[in-house]
């Protein structure tokens, strides 16, 4: 199952960009945190993903990834969602605080199950579906 702590941190990122806020994330820093470590103050660093800030933003349910300029040089970030300790609007402090654990790559279970039913499959005897799309143009609007 997957866990929570993504979904609430691309649900609080949007509602600072559809309400015109800064988000930022606190992260851990660790040995799997990418960050420029000139900038990590007791081994946490502040970072503004607001979308004019970054570039290429993905925000998956295992890692968070983006380009920021840090001292006017471009730096390729990438923190596990693990170590983000809370995303927040900068404008007003509102958002949500986290518990940062341990990285631990999730397991993908690529094992394809499948199960042979011990009777014949029935034959179909439904007519397929067919449909048909109809374009529908609208006429501009003649000016008298």
């Amino acid at each position: 199952m997957n866990e929570l702590k993504p979904y609430f941190l691309r649900a609080v990122y949007e509602w600072c960009a559809d309400n015109g806020y800064t988000p930022h994330l606190i992260v851990f820093v660790d040995e799997n945190a990418q960050v420029p470590k000139a900038f990590v103050k007791d081994n946490q660093i502040v970072l503004n993903i607001k979308d004019t800030a970054v570039g290429r933003l993905k925000m998956d349910n295992e890692w968070i990834e983006f380009v920021a300029r840090f001292g006017g040089k471009p730096f390729e970030i990438a923190v596990p969602v693990s170590n983000v300790m809370g995303i927040f609007a900068r404008e007003n402090g509102m958002g949500m605080s986290f518990e940062a654990t341990p990285y631990q790559p999730q397991e993908k279970d690529d094992t394809l199950t499948v199960t042979k039913s011990a009777e014949k499959t029935p034959e179909k005897t439904e007519k397929p579906l067919s449909g048909s799309l109809k374009v529908v143009k609208k006429k501009p609007k003649t000016e008298e």
